[in-house]
């Protein structure tokens, strides 16, 4: 069982029942093991959440070709930031609770989006600043998809969805001309693909339209 295979299991577990569920005890029973098992690897749950976020992020990274312009690179970046939180829903709770300054991969991230937007003109500074706002809008990006609420049955998502139009669609027309106007995209499906495209173009927009570029 190797330190790789633990950080997985473990990500599956908070992903299935939060972050909380996530324990040596717990994780142990999970993978048949006993506790001291896992502490050949990990020496505490500190330690453990620290690993999964590691593991997690090892894919963010800037190593695309070395021809490709900053504004390509930076896009990969996000898309696959977004990619993991969408495939893993504690990952939101763990870039909070955890000391990223500990993560090794997401350290080599914050490096990867430096360079690329010192390329862009950004000082250091401002460019750790503009990897919050990434980083941040990333996490809202996964956190407000338009889907069901997750306390809400699949089964259950066109009466859902069917109540949310009647209840936008009957506030006053006067009052709130554009809420019911919205209410009328509850028809459909939502547009999920279409709205992650949408909203990492905008992150991007916003900080190209600030650059600098040095050259």
């Amino acid at each position: 069982m190797s330190r790789v295979t633990v950080a997985e299991a473990a990500l599956r577990l908070g992903d299935d029942e939060g972050l909380d569920a996530v324990t040596i005890r717990r994780l142990a029973t999970e993978l048949g093991v006993t506790p001291m098992a896992l502490y050949w690897h990990f020496k505490n749950k500190d330690e453990l959440l620290i690993g999964i976020l590691d593991h997690a992020l090892s894919t963010v990274r800037a190593d695309r070709s070395v021809g490709d312009p900053w504004q390509k690179q930076l896009r990969a970046m996000i898309e696959a930031l977004v990619d993991v939180c969408r495939r893993h829903p504690v990952l939101p709770d763990l870039l909070h609770s955890v000391d990223k300054n500990q993560v090794t991969s997401f350290t080599r991230a914050t490096e990867d989006a430096l360079a690329l937007l010192a390329e862009a003109g950004f000082d250091v500074q401002e460019g750790f600043w503009i990897g919050s706002y990434l980083l941040h809008g990333a996490i809202g990006l996964v956190d407000a998809q338009p889907e069901l609420p997750v306390n809400v049955p699949a089964a259950e998502g066109r009466e859902w969805r069917r109540q949310r139009r009647l209840e936008l669609e009957c506030l006053p027309v006067d009052r709130f001309p554009m809420m019911v106007r919205f209410g009328a995209t509850y028809a459909g499906e939502p547009e999920v693909e279409r709205y992650y495209a949408f909203g990492i173009e905008l992150l991007i927009n916003g900080v190209e339209a600030s650059a600098r570029p040095t050259s």
